[in-house]
């Protein structure tokens, strides 16, 4: 995954997790585990029983405990993409805003004036 030239693998965004090809393979489980969310089905079984879905996609149990605790940081830090891991936000019923906050250190609402104040 180094081989792409003009690219610095090692730029330093403070709050940012690179998602690379090791990121890829470190989060598969969980990515796999939030796709299947496209499907209302899948998404009432994981309410029904998280702990038999997410050994059903078996989860590390990094993984296993960012979800338990409803940390979507951890989740990224696990392997977690957040475009995958928007479709488990909504099942905690946190919104794209909210996603943001976390990522930035902000409250939903101080990221929602960010926004505004960046329009």
């Amino acid at each position: 995954m180094t081989d792409h030239p003009g690219f610095d693998y090692h730029i330093d965004i403070p709050g940012t997790t690179l998602f690379d090809g090791a990121m890829a393979m470190k989060g598969y489980a969980l990515n796999k585990m939030c796709y299947s969310f496209n499907r209302k089905e899948c998404r009432d079984a994981f309410v029904a029983d998280e702990e038999a879905y997410m050994a059903k996609f078996q989860l590390s149990d990094a993984q296993k405990q960012s979800v338990r605790e409803r940390n979507i940081l951890a989740m990224i830090d696990a392997g977690g993409n957040i475009y995958y891991l928007a479709k488990l936000a909504g099942i905690f019923k946190l919104g794209v805003q909210d996603v943001g906050g976390l990522q930035t250190g902000r409250t939903t609402e101080e990221f929602k004036d960010y926004l505004q104040s960046q329009a």
